[in-house]
C-alpha cells in the first residue's frame, strides 16, 4: 500500500497570534498563560513542557534540558527572552520538582479546559489543537523568516531526523524567493539608470 502523507501542520496567522496574546493578557489562569507562552516561544511539545523540572533550567546560561524528547535522547535548547521571562514568572510549587505540576504535585498530562476557553476567547479555529499548533506556529514562523536554516530548526525542535523538519522547507523556500525578488528589483533599477546615461 502506498504511504499517505496525513501529517497536519497547524499554525496561527499573525492576526490570530495577536488575538491570542490579547486574551492571555486578561487570562486569570497564570499557569495556562505560562504554558502557552512557553510553547509559542520554544516550540516544545506538550509532554516536554509538563515534564520540565526546575533543575532542567539553566537561567544563568539561558538553556534548558529536555529529558525525553519524542523519539530521541535528551537535548538542550536555548531560551529566548520571552521564554526566560515566562519561566521566571512561574511560582514554584512546594514539594514538586516540576515547573507545571498537576494535582498533588504529580506530572500533569493536559489542561484541556483552560486551553479550550482561551482558544474560544481568541476566536481561533475549533480544530486548532493549542499545544500541537503552537509548536507548529513556532516552527513555521522561524522557517518563513528566511533567517533560520533547516538544520538549526531541526535542532530547536529536537527532531530525530531531518525528514521530520522538511514539512517546513517550502516556507523557507518562499522566504528565499522573496529575498531574491528584492535583489532583482534592485538590479532592475540599476539597469534603468545605466540605460538613461548611455542614451
Amino acid at each position: 500500500m502506498p504511504k499517505v502523507d496525513n501529517v497536519r501542520t497547524e499554525f496561527l496567522t499573525a492576526d490570530e497570534i495577536e488575538r491570542l496574546l490579547a486574551v492571555l493578557d486578561a487570562e486569570t489562569n497564570k499557569t495556562a498563560v505560562a504554558v502557552i507562552m512557553l510553547a509559542l516561544s520554544t516550540g516544545m511539545r506538550r509532554g516536554e513542557i509538563f515534564g520540565l523540572c526546575w533543575n532542567d533550567i539553566d537561567f544563568e546560561r539561558g538553556f534548558l534540558f529536555i529529558r525525553e524528547p519524542k523519539g530521541g535522547k535528551g537535548a538542550t535548547i536555548p531560551l529566548n527572552a520571552t521564554a526566560m521571562k515566562t519561566l521566571r514568572g512561574v511560582e514554584r510549587s512546594p514539594g514538586s520538582p516540576l515547573v507545571f505540576p498537576g494535582k498533588n504535585g504529580k506530572r500533569r498530562r493536559d489542561m484541556p479546559k483552560p486551553l479550550r476557553r482561551i482558544r474560544e476567547a481568541a476566536g481561533l479555529p475549533k480544530d486548532f489543537r493549542p499545544m500541537h499548533g503552537l509548536r507548529h506556529t513556532f516552527a513555521s514562523t522561524l522557517a518563513s523568516s528566511g533567517e533560520v536554516d533547516l538544520y538549526t530548526l531541526q535542532r530547536l525542535l529536537t527532531h530525530k531526523s531531518p525528514q521530520m523538519t522538511q514539512r517546513y522547507a517550502h516556507l523557507r523556500d518562499e522566504a528565499m524567493k522573496q529575498a531574491a525578488d528584492v535583489a532583482d528589483s534592485l538590479f532592475r533599477v540599476e539597469d534603468d539608470e545605466e540605460d538613461v546615461t548611455t542614451s
